[in-house]
């Protein structure tokens, strides 16, 4: 069981997370979105700014416009207009003052910030002989709240730890803003620690973060909690920091996010080759859409992954819908947990 003294400390760390946010926005969409209502606030995911466009807000499951009071309207009309100069400072305030220093991170559609937040970036795109150079004439950004939630993975941890006490390889499937990182987060803390009360000893498990989301790395320190026994590859691609952890640091256990190109599908194989568990995640909503992939499709009907967990937010974000067995592809559980969300 979580420590309550614990939780009450994290969801204060949570809170300072959001205020730390706040801080990058321009001084216009700070103060206002300072007023969007507290109860409002603690289910906040998205803030979107784009260009001569209304500012919109997602959160509790929908998504509204914001006035210059920080009211929430579903009338375009009554809401603030965003403008260039929004954009502009707030990508100045999130690259402390210098877009040079994160254009490595520009160039791939987004910036990562103190808490894991991520901000999303549009513009025009320029080219080079190796693609993407850079974005300029930014458009629009979009702020995505990232969350830590201590203790949602309780529930399906019976699921993918089996009979003797061993992690079985683990693919969460959900579609966007369904709690797959968060979860997957949860996942890697508690196996990291062990959970006693399953007989369960703590593994050593490697991330690779490539977006920055699940450690939510600060000048290299994590600023989430994903255990005692984890190490972090920060901002490395899957393929090659799955390759480096296991040439130099003998994880037990290999966690990443979002998988889905060739080289991660060759990295995995030399990883389940050296009997490294993996944990992971894909975006998508069904079994046969996972199968018609050509890189996760591969792997799950070669029965690389032992479970496959379903999330949707049909009874808030992060609620099981089905668990599959990888082995056979057969449900061990459809339709769990529908009175709640476990995140």
């Amino acid at each position: 069981m979580e420590n309550s003294k614990n939780v009450i400390d994290r969801n204060k760390k949570n809170i300072s997370y959001i205020s730390k946010l706040e801080s990058y926005l321009s001084p216009n969409i700070r103060n206002i979105i300072r007023n969007v209502p507290q109860n409002f606030k603690e289910t906040l995911e998205e803030i979107r700014l784009r260009v001569d466009n209304p500012l919109m807000v997602f959160g509790d499951q929908r998504d509204y416009f914001v006035d210059l009071k920080g009211n929430l309207t579903l009338n375009p009309m009554n809401s603030y207009y965003v403008t260039t100069d929004d954009i502009e400072k707030t990508l100045q305030f999130a690259s402390n003052y210098s877009i040079y220093s994160v254009e490595e991170e520009i160039k791939k559609g987004y910036i990562t910030v103190q808490g894991g937040h991520r901000i999303g970036i549009v513009g025009k795109v320029l080219l080079d002989n190796n693609g993407i150079r850079t974005l300029k004439n930014y458009s629009g950004l979009n702020i995505r709240i990232s969350r830590e939630k201590l203790g949602v993975a309780t529930g399906v941890l019976p699921h993918i730890i089996n009979a003797k006490g061993e992690l079985m390889n683990t693919l969460i499937v959900s579609p966007p803003q369904c709690g797959k990182t968060t979860l997957l987060r949860d996942v890697i803390r508690m196996v990291s620690t062990g959970v006693p009360h399953m007989n369960f000893r703590g593994l050593k498990v490697g991330v690779v973060d490539e977006r920055s989301e699940l450690g939510a790395c600060f000048q290299g320190v994590p600023q989430n909690d994903l255990g005692p026994r984890t190490d972090i590859l920060d901002s490395c691609p899957k393929a090659e920091g799955i390759m480096m952890l296991i040439r130099a640091m003998s994880p037990q256990v290999i966690a990443t996010d979002e998988i889905g190109r060739e080289e991660d599908m060759i990295a995995i194989d030399e990883a389940i080759m050296a009997g490294i568990k993996l944990i992971t995640t894909v975006h998508s909503r069904s079994l046969e859409n996972i199968l018609s992939k050509r890189v996760v499709g591969k792997l799950v009907k070669d029965g690389v992954f032992e479970r496959i967990i379903f999330l949707s937010n049909m009874n808030g974000v992060g609620t099981v819908d089905s668990i599959v067995d990888g082995t056979n592809l057969t449900y061990l559980i459809q339709n769990t947990n529908k009175n709640r969300g476990i995140t």
